[in-house]
């Protein structure tokens, strides 16, 4: 276990402290795939030893983990030792740290009379995978080994093989010998699903996408690595005979053109403000991509001046890596709490110990439904894996079984609404316990007020949660007619209101009048009907008076509703309360009907654009726009969005957990595509 902590006065102490805490966790990284701290807390144990270090020359060891890569082999696997060592790298978390860097390049190149000499840097993303040799000779694959401590590594050969993105045989041209680096990675759906699979067995869990890759990796039996979805970046040459490249961009472009998997965006750059914004732009995408990155790795380009500029430590002086805040995190589910939604349905969400996650102090975490909680078997007490994407709320991924104590709580659903006491129910067959009382559970209410002035749909500036919750208990605001019964005099009245602040609030309210009738559709909140939906119900009836007087077969022959959908939708304008809800709505001044143009264009069917004839379904949470705007933008293309996948699908669009309509679209043959090529297809803005 780590030492504790000592007093920093006494260096020889410290440094012995410091070895013995790394090792202890390179231990736990490298071999046993089960990190107890976070990247960046390892770093800062690394970096205060090489300080300590640089400060006293004397306490420098030739066995300190400042001078060797990772961890010792595994026992269980062959040993390989590599042709050349594989080093590791030197971090800069910051634009200044990455300009010092090239500074000291600067410094050292003058040194051996080379400062006249261009230097070019290459970037590629830093995939946080499980670092592997291939070794070929005369162009068959003879063996692959893990990194292990930079000098020695693993034989997992035939494991390495069971991976469809390495090539066996590398055709005729081939060198006698080349020796190909790269990092094997599990993609990040592939990550989710094997901790499910893993904890629902009862088996171990894994922290994060890495840990998954190398514990996938590392199996003996190499028909368990087959059955993981694991693939591979590659991202350079070591040992060779015979290629005689004079440029790391020229191994890159072998590599390509020799049938290996190499990230498409690999950038060549002249200066290093070029470096800098292309880091700062991979942060800004890494959401966006299906498998996880922890920063940009930059290299000199020149092999002369890598040559020239050599290695200190276990770290080559000739590149760096620029490292990002992880997405990923561990730390302890306190507590499983519940949120009545604005259907009545029983919200579980994870109450945690606080943790930093993509620089963000996080203390709560989406749970899902409970039918996910007992898949994933996950419990209050369990350390768990927490991810975060962009600015979507954070996940609880899976729980790390092998950490249990047996102290740990199986999540029970309420068997009382907490928010008024009524006796919950379970309908056969759904994944929600739900609160019945749906007319008086002030639960409900305030979340159908919420989802009402809500940014996708009625769109109420300055009307947030906050406001939701006071007009709710001060009884200013207890059903939807009530919003627009607001006035200027009553808000003035109110702690924390000035006259221009109240006149702003219902000028917004007033401005929602004008939202067109299928946002006003999706704003009902009626169950099962979101914006897709309700954009392709409004099209199809052209007015609330219609669809309230469709019948169930009606109602099924709109693309997209199923039977029990439509059997839901029926039963809510069935309800006399549901009538008069809208007859209130009209009185407001609402659009219940179709009018010749909508905010994306004509209302009666697609328009001209790129994307015309054209149909799309959006799966998941896509990292820079919500599925409101989504759908807008590819209207507005020409396009049209529909809710469920078919034969006539001609994309579906994947963000983060995209679910079973990724799978469907994959199985009948329509193409997946991301945010980025959304994008593309939509065209300049």
């Amino acid at each position: 276990m780590p030492r504790t902590k000592r007093s920093p006065t006494d260096p020889a102490a410290r440094a012995a402290e410091l070895r013995h805490d790394i090792e202890y966790h390179n231990n736990r990284y490298y071999v046993q795939d089960d990190p107890e701290i976070s990247d960046t807390e390892y770093d800062d144990l690394l970096r205060e030893l090489n300080a300590l270090e640089d400060a006293h020359p004397e306490l420098r060891t030739p066995d300190s983990p400042t001078q060797r890569v990772g961890g010792r082999p595994l026992e269980r696997f062959g040993q390989v030792s590599h042709l050349l060592p594989m080093l590791s790298l030197a971090n800069a978390r910051d634009a200044d740290e990455l300009q010092a860097w090239e500074q000291r390049v600067r410094n050292l190149l003058a040194k051996r009379e080379l400062s006249e000499r261009e230097v070019r840097y290459v970037t590629e993303p830093k995939v946080d995978g499980l670092a592997i040799s291939l070794v070929y000779e005369n162009g068959e694959l003879v063996r692959g080994a893990t990194r292990g401590d930079g000098e020695i590594g693993e034989d997992v050969t035939q494991n390495l093989k069971t991976i469809p993105d390495i090539p066996h045989s590398i055709g005729p041209d081939a060198p006698p010998l080349v020796e190909v680096r790269g990092e094997v990675y599990l993609p990040l759906a592939g990550f989710a699903k094997l901790n499910e699979e893993q904890a629902a067995a009862g088996q171990k869990t894994y922290a994060n996408p890495r840990n998954s890759a190398a514990g996938s990796l590392r199996q003996l039996n190499p028909e368990v690595t087959r059955s993981r979805p694991l693939s591979i970046w590659c991202y350079g040459i070591g040992a060779s005979e015979g290629l005689g490249q004079e440029r790391h961009s020229d191994s890159i472009a072998w590599l390509r053109e020799h049938g290996f998997k190499v990230n498409e965006d690999v950038e060549l750059h002249r200066d290093i403000d070029s470096v800098i914004e292309t880091a700062h732009r991979w942060e800004e995408r890494r959401e966006s991509l299906d498998y996880e990155i922890d920063g940009v790795v930059v290299k000199i380009d020149e092999y002369d001046v890598q040559q020239a500029l050599g290695v200190v430590g276990r770290e080559p002086r000739w590149a760096v890596a620029f490292k990002f805040a992880p997405t990923t995190a561990v730390t302890k589910l306190e507590k499983i709490e519940v949120n009545v939604g604005r259907t009545g349905n029983m919200v579980p969400w994870a109450r945690l110990e606080p943790v930093q996650v993509s620089g963000v102090t996080v203390g709560k975490a989406t749970l899902h439904n409970e039918e996910d909680i007992s898949r994933k078997d996950i419990r209050e007490g369990d350390q768990v894996v927490i991810m975060r994407a962009g600015d979507v709320i954070p996940q609880v991924v899976s729980p790390i079984t092998q950490r249990r104590t047996g102290k740990e709580k199986r999540y029970r659903p309420p068997k009382k609404c907490p928010a008024c006491g009524t006796p919950t129910v379970k309908p056969e067959g759904e994944v929600w316990t739900r609160c019945p009382n749906r007319k008086d559970c002030p639960g409900q209410i305030v979340q159908a007020l919420k989802h009402f002035v809500s940014r996708g749909a009625m769109d109420i500036e300055g009307f947030g949660e906050k406001l939701v919750y006071r007009f709710f208990e001060e009884e200013l605001v207890r059903a939807l007619p009530d919003i627009y019964r607001l006035t200027v005099e009553q808000l003035e009245q109110l702690e924390g209101f000035q006259r221009k602040s109240a006149e702003n609030l219902v000028a917004s309210i007033e401005g929602s009048k004008r939202q067109p009738f299928h946002r006003v559709l999706y704003a009902l909140g009626i169950p099962g009907i979101g914006g897709v939906n309700a954009r392709a119900l409004a099209s199809h009836f052209g007015s609330i008076d219609r669809l309230m007087g469709a019948s169930e077969e009606e109602i099924l022959e709109v693309e997209g509703i199923g039977p029990v959908l439509a059997g839901l939708i029926r039963e809510t304008f069935d309800e006399p309360r549901n009538q008069q809800l809208i007859e209130d709505l009209r009185n407001a001044g609402l659009q219940l009907e179709q009018g010749r143009r909508s905010v994306s264009g004509s209302a009666g069917g697609p328009q001209d654009g790129p994307l015309k004839g054209q149909t799309f379904v959006l799966t998941g949470t896509l990292p820079n726009m919500s599925r409101d705007e989504a759908t807008e933008r590819i209207t507005a293309a020409g396009g049209k969005v529909t809710g469920s996948v078919s034969g006539k699908t001609d994309y579906v669009v994947a963000g983060a957990d995209p679910g079973s309509k990724a799978d469907k679209a994959r199985d009948l043959g329509r193409p997946v595509i991301d945010e980025a090529e959304l994008e593309r297809l939509l065209g300049p803005a």
